[in-house]
């Protein structure tokens, strides 16, 4: 993130953490992939250099005092991160905006005790950051305009395709992603055999697997994210106990790829339990297509987004869904599952449908 800064805006970063350690570490990187970018002749060694020199560390705060921008990626624990802010609002400016990288709690309730909690705006990355064109900016319920804007022009000189989402558990992509993997995740737990939910979803021709995309987001935080949403949607979101078991486990990876397909760790199958009701593939599917068509509908209802579009946009640029469908609503529509889940299509007939 701090590269992105530098490189795009061309201008000072500082970084900081709990130690000098971390924040050696974090440079080390930034530069790491400085010098891949020189090696590869993206940058000539001048270019190189400039970037390097932008991009600091410090293990205090201060060291924001004269910053215009600020943003937080710690981990999702609000405690730590109102405590973070907190701190940084006692250094800068009072026009200083301050915003978080959060990718499921809210950003009101962080803001909440600052004394200018209308800087405050969320500015959701996507990972990999360099790569992934998704930007999701959060108003809270006293984010300002001026703050808004800013986020906005940020995010456009940062080359982000930026959508404006209201302060609701999860956003878009998070919100989504959650439902629709749990009801993977609750199928198997269910009795499905893991080959069989983990294929279920192969006809959309998604970029990744259900079960591959779990472990590339890591079970600690998909976990985390499953029991935030069932708290915000105890009656929608499901918290798997078999994923519960694993991230009290230690365990960061669940299945391995030895024999060229995935296949859990048999460390990680002896906690599992499962029940006695498998599904087909076909079955899986449609109940992840139902969890999806209803989220959207009741996403739409809140006015988390302003249209059905933004939600395609959001899923298409960071979540990877395939371009060639067109996006979430329309192929939704097109395969008869919005009307059958809500009663309506998403879009008016005709629009991004085929003949």
């Amino acid at each position: 993130m701090a590269l992105l800064f530098a490189q795009r805006l061309q201008v000072p970063v500082v970084m900081t953490d709990l130690d000098q350690a971390r924040v050696d570490k974090g440079l080390a990187y930034a530069h790491a992939e400085i010098d891949k970018m020189a090696a590869k002749g993206r940058v000539n060694g001048d270019k190189a250099n400039r970037l390097k020199g932008l991009i600091t560390g410090s293990v205090t705060k201060e060291a924001f005092a004269d910053a215009d921008f600020v943003i937080e990626a710690v981990f999702e624990d609000m405690k730590v991160k109102q405590q973070v802010f907190a701190e940084v609002e006692q250094v800068v400016r009072e026009d200083c905006v301050l915003a978080t990288n959060t990718s499921s709690l809210s950003v009101t309730e962080m803001a909440s005790g600052l004394k200018h909690p209308e800087r405050v705006v969320g500015f959701h990355f996507f990972n990999p950051v360099a790569v992934m064109p998704l930007l999701e900016i959060v108003r809270a319920e006293q984010t300002d305009d001026p703050t808004l804007a800013t986020a906005f022009v940020v995010g456009k000189s940062l080359k982000k395709s930026s959508v404006l989402v209201k302060d609701a558990p999860a956003f878009v992509v998070n919100r989504l992603l959650t439902r629709f993997l749990g009801e993977v995740t609750t199928a198997y737990d269910e009795g499905t055999p893991f080959e069989v939910a983990d294929r279920a979803l192969d006809p959309l021709g998604l970029p990744m697997s259900p079960f591959t995309l779990l472990q590339l987001v890591g079970p600690a935080v998909a976990y985390h994210v499953s029991e935030t949403m069932h708290e915000a949607y105890p009656d929608r979101f499901y918290v798997s106990a078999n994923l519960k078991k694993i991230v009290e486990a230690g365990k960061t990876a669940i299945w391995t790829y030895d024999s060229g397909t995935p296949e859990i760790d048999p460390e990680v199958a002896e906690l599992f339990e499962q029940g006695d009701a498998p599904l087909s593939e076909e079955q899986v599917r449609d109940r992840a297509l139902t969890a999806l068509a209803q989220e959207t509908q009741l996403m739409l209802d809140e006015g988390v987004v302003a249209e059905a579009q933004d939600i395609d946009l959001c899923m298409l640029l960071g979540a990877g869904w395939p371009f060639h469908l067109g996006g979430i609503t329309p192929y939704l529509d097109r395969s008869g599952v919005s009307e059958k889940v809500n009663g309506k299509r998403f879009l008016p007939a005709g629009v991004a449908s085929l003949p």
